[in-house]
């Protein structure tokens, strides 16, 4: 069960993704190595780049986490008109006080190259990532940069405090800039407003669905093995939800591929599908754990570790606050109806 047929170059990433494990190292070999070679969203196949992520996630959480984060960088550049850079990168937008990071500008004036000076939180793997994506606040408003994770300029913190059950070696810690080369990214405001940051939210989701279609199979192969009528309904009531989320992505890929899905029209379709597959996602942990019991959490290393990751890649969708967004939009006279 995916969304779509898997392109015939990532089988063997799907294969290679599955013995990667918890190791951040490989899955940032593999991510890459096979990056560019997924479709870009809004290009014609972009229900086959979801269908890469998904089926990535579905054999390893920590696999398809590194190549969301890393393919979404690559978009965001081409996105910009920038060509497909080399090396592994990252996507630092997160906003946390105290810290602030700042942007100024350079010796050749605005619009060329800048310095960044401060603290950014939330950082995935930036001590083994070559080059990042991050957003600034500069002279005119929050603005997307890129800059060399290598610069002597750029200082990452040791991890501290991150306590993390599920994703544990997804590691986030502080990075520091002291007058580090950048280059921009677009124009101030840019990288919330462009059509992909709905798009690549989308992206996320399909990570999601993956690690959701995981459980499915360890809850179809105990309903197999007992026979039990109660495990039959978990599984159907699970596969019902996952089946939804095939069709909804796929819908969903069609709509950005024919350029309907841009502005309001984007931001609604990506609040409706992450609300969906969420949803279906705490669903199928739900069921796997009324279905299986304790014991694959104890016992199992695959079952465990995919319940953890899966439980807290999806707090990445913010819940109520984004079905209360959404019912907004709704309710709005300039989005009533509008994706339908």
């Amino acid at each position: 069960m995916t969304v779509l047929n898997l392109p015939g170059w990532a089988i063997p990433l799907v294969a290679r993704s599955r013995a990667a494990g918890e190791d951040p190292g490989c899955a940032l070999d593999l991510a890459g190595q096979y990056g560019k070679m997924l479709p870009q969203p809004g290009g014609g196949q972009t229900a086959g780049r979801w269908a890469v992520l998904a089926a990535v996630s579905e054999q390893n959480l920590t696999a398809g986490r590194v190549l969301e984060a890393h393919s979404d960088a690559l978009a965001i550049l081409a996105e910009a008109g920038a060509p497909p850079p080399d090396g592994t990168w990252g996507v630092f937008a997160a906003e946390a006080a105290p810290h602030r990071l700042t942007a100024s500008a350079g010796p050749g004036g605005p619009g060329g190259p800048v310095t960044l000076t401060g603290v950014k939180p939330w950082c995935s793997l930036a001590g083994l990532l070559d080059s990042a994506l991050v957003t600034a606040h500069g002279p005119d408003g929050r603005q997307l940069y890129r800059v060399s994770l290598r610069d002597p300029a750029v200082t990452v913190d040791p991890p501290q405090g991150w306590v993390a059950r599920g994703l544990r070696t997804v590691t986030s810690v502080a990075v520091r800039f002291s007058g580090a080369a950048a280059e921009p990214v677009g124009a101030p405001g840019w990288y919330l407003s462009r059509p992909g940051f709905a798009w690549g939210g989308m992206g996320v989701a399909a990570c999601w669905y993956g690690g959701a279609l995981g459980l499915r199979t360890s809850i179809a192969a105990a309903a197999a093995r007992r026979g039990s009528d109660l495990t039959s309904m978990l599984l159907g009531a699970t596969d019902t939800s996952l089946y939804g989320c095939a069709a909804a992505f796929g819908h969903a890929a069609s709509l950005i591929d024919s350029g309907a899905a841009k502005g309001a029209a984007g931001e609604l379709l990506g609040l409706r599908l992450r609300g969906l597959v969420a949803g279906a996602a705490e669903e199928a942990l739900r069921n796997a754990g009324h279905a299986l019991g304790p014991a694959p959490l104890a016992f199992d290393e695959e079952h465990a570790r995919r319940v953890a990751d899966l439980e807290l890649y999806i707090r990445q969708h913010h819940a109520e606050r984004d079905l209360a967004r959404l019912g907004s939009m709704l309710t709005a006279e300039d989005g009533s109806g509008a994706g339908r």
